[in-house]
């Protein structure tokens, strides 16, 4: 397994892949930690997620530099990914124990009924290169915090993030084994989810991955939560306050180097505002700084790999050839990396790949609706279905046009964004369960009811 950096095709590392022998023996031990680290108290679990959070932020800047060597996300924001996961911890040792608590149900006089969360054993994460070290927290803080052990299995071009990650829970203090990285490549996915040591399953990546890991462990009734692609839609509506619709949309559509499930994508804009919208969207992201991830005021990074941006090509040929208009980008950057600019396209027919596909780079899709209802019709023209975002002065608009759109998640006069306080997760294409929150930490939990006499 090999570690390239996207800025300059430069080797940076190999590590050897963990055999089938090695891979058994590390679910038998994930397996055997499981029986004690479930009888841990809370407060015990709590305590050590409190250090995880102080070693990352001791750690940081070396953490973030091995993000941007591995993927190219720019250093800076490679700082602030590491300093949510610390936040991520820092939110589940507050509050674990009251999202843990057994819930009391009405029963008989004499008798009682209550719901408790207990643990289902070691849980297998298939986790992508984007955000490689907040992907794998959104799941390990509150997973392992209940009382589950983790078994990571990350992606292939980022194996020097899994194993700091490991790190980060060693130096914390964890037990041996309640976490543990398998570098293994995904067509050994399959047999992981089938062995009956491993009980359930969580998936953030793409269509197909979610769709073969689900079929697995549907095969052996196993639990599953996916967090699949996104296409989501940017609802500019004709009293949305411009400036920050165009400040907060360029960013939401190219920060992580458009590298992103909730990155916005496809910009549904109302004919009255849309010349304005579109001369100051194409300026706004025309400012942006694409270069070298190390250097201060980079604003864009490489794509992460010369294969996905070669993907994202394509798909932005195939668009222009169907009748996309390019107002600005559309040719990858003639220059030493696997650098796209942003792109902004206009005049996408229906069905092209900027229309109907997940376009994972930095490449706007902008449309003009006549009115309200056209907007909320193109907004939920996707199979996916896991963010959306809403621009209007009039809050009750914003939240009467949420509650039509077909989104895990809709957020006004903001952009998509992932927050440990509140549920995530999507619908359609995009997925199903939910990762934070009360509701993220008791997904893969036993949620049994006891009843007394």
């Amino acid at each position: 397994m090999r570690a390239t950096n996207p800025a300059t095709g430069e080797t940076l590392r190999t590590y050897e892949e963990d055999g089938e022998s090695a891979v058994d023996a590390a679910i038998e031990r994930a397996t055997e930690a499981f029986e004690r680290w479930r009888d841990r108290p809370l407060r015990e679990r709590t305590s050590l997620l409190s250090a995880a959070a102080d070693v990352l932020r001791e750690n940081k800047r070396e953490y973030a530099e091995t993000m941007t060597e591995e993927m190219g996300k720019p250093v800076e924001q490679a700082v602030s990914e590491v300093e949510k996961c610390a936040w991520g911890c820092d939110y589940y040792a507050d509050h674990a124990s009251a999202h843990l608590a057994p819930e009391a149900h009405p029963s008989p006089p004499g008798s009682s009924a209550k719901t408790v969360y207990e643990p289902l054993g070691p849980v297998l994460a298939v986790m992508p290169w984007n955000f490689p070290f907040w992907q794998v927290f959104r799941f390990a803080a509150p997973y392992l915090t209940a009382g589950n052990v983790g078994l990571l299995k990350h992606a292939s071009n980022v194996p020097g993030c899994a194993r700091a990650i490991e790190e980060v829970f060693a130096e914390a203090g964890y037990p041996e084994d309640v976490f543990t990285s398998l570098l293994i490549p995904s067509d050994r996915v399959e047999e992981i989810v089938a062995d009956d040591r491993v009980r359930a399953a969580t998936v953030t990546g793409s269509g197909p991955a979610g769709r073969a890991v689900a079929s697995a462990a549907g095969d052996h009734l196993k639990k599953t939560v996916l967090e699949l692609g996104g296409s989501d839609p940017f609802v500019v509506l004709d009293d949305a306050d411009l400036e920050a619709a165009v400040e907060t949309g360029a960013w939401a559509r190219n920060q992580n180097g458009g590298q992103s499930c909730i990155a916005a994508k496809r910009f549904v804009v109302h004919t009255d505002v849309y010349d304005d919208f579109l001369d100051r969207f194409v300026a706004a992201v025309e400012s942006f700084t694409v270069g070298d991830p190390t250097a201060e005021g980079t604003d864009i990074g490489p794509q992460a790999r010369p294969d996905l941006l070669a993907d994202l090509h394509e798909q932005v040929e195939a668009s222009v050839d169907a009748g996309a208009t390019v107002e600005t980008g559309g040719q990858p950057l003639d220059r030493e990396g696997a650098y796209y600019p942003p792109t902004v396209l206009t005049d996408v027919p229906e069905g092209c790949p900027a229309d109907s596909e997940e376009l994972f780079g930095p490449v706007a899709a902008v449309y003009e609706v006549e009115d309200e209802a056209e907007a909320v019709r193109k907004a939920n023209d996707t199979e996916y279905g896991l963010g959306a975002s809403i621009w209007t002065e009039d809050r009750e608009r914003g939240k009467r046009v949420a509650g039509r759109i077909d989104a895990g998640c809709v957020y006004v006069n903001q952009l998509v964004k992932s927050d440990p306080r509140v549920p995530f997760g999507g619908v359609k294409m995009s997925g199903y369960g939910r990762e934070l929150s009360a509701v993220g930490i008791r997904e893969f939990t036993n949620r049994k009811t006891v009843w007394v006499e």
